[in-house]
C-alpha cells in the first residue's frame, strides 16, 4: 500500500492542498511569493505533485522542483527562512488532518530532502 492509499488518496490530498494553501497565503513571509499567481492552477498543480509524490512515482522531482522555484529565488529572495515556514505550515496541515505520526514523519523527510533543489543549490 502507497503513502497516497495510507493518507486516505485523493480526498485527502484535496483537504490537505486546501488547507496547507490558506495556511501559506495568510502567511505575510510567504504570501508575497504568490503575488500574481493562478491559485486555482497553483491548487492544481499541488495536487498532482503531491499525488505523485506520495505513490511515488515523482521521478525528477528535485530537477523539477530546482526549476519551478529558480525565479522565486532570483526574484523573490526564497530563502531557508520560508522553505521552513512552509513546511512548518505542511506539518501543521497534516496533524489538523490528523495523518499518524509515523505517515507524516515520512511526509516531513521527502519534503525536507527537496530543500536544496527549491532553494536553487
Amino acid at each position: 500500500m502507497t503513502l497516497y492509499e495510507k493518507i486516505g488518496g485523493e480526498p485527502a490530498v484535496n483537504a490537505a492542498v486546501d488547507i496547507f494553501y490558506r495556511k501559506v497565503l495568510d502567511d505575510k513571509i510567504l504570501a508575497p511569493m504568490f503575488a500574481g499567481v493562478d491559485m486555482t492552477a497553483q491548487n492544481k498543480k499541488q495536487r498532482a505533485f503531491f499525488t505523485l509524490l506520495f505513490r511515488a512515482e515523482a521521478v525528477g522531482v528535485s530537477e523539477y522542483m530546482r526549476k519551478a522555484h529558480a525565479h522565486l529565488v532570483e526574484e523573490k529572495g526564497l530563502s531557508d527562512i520560508h522553505f521552513d515556514a512552509v513546511a512548518n505550515h505542511l506539518n501543521e496541515t497534516l496533524r489538523e488532518l490528523a495523518v499518524p505520526e509515523d505517515l507524516t514523519a515520512q511526509i516531513m523527510s521527502a519534503a525536507a530532502s527537496l530543500r536544496n533543489a527549491v532553494l536553487n543549490r
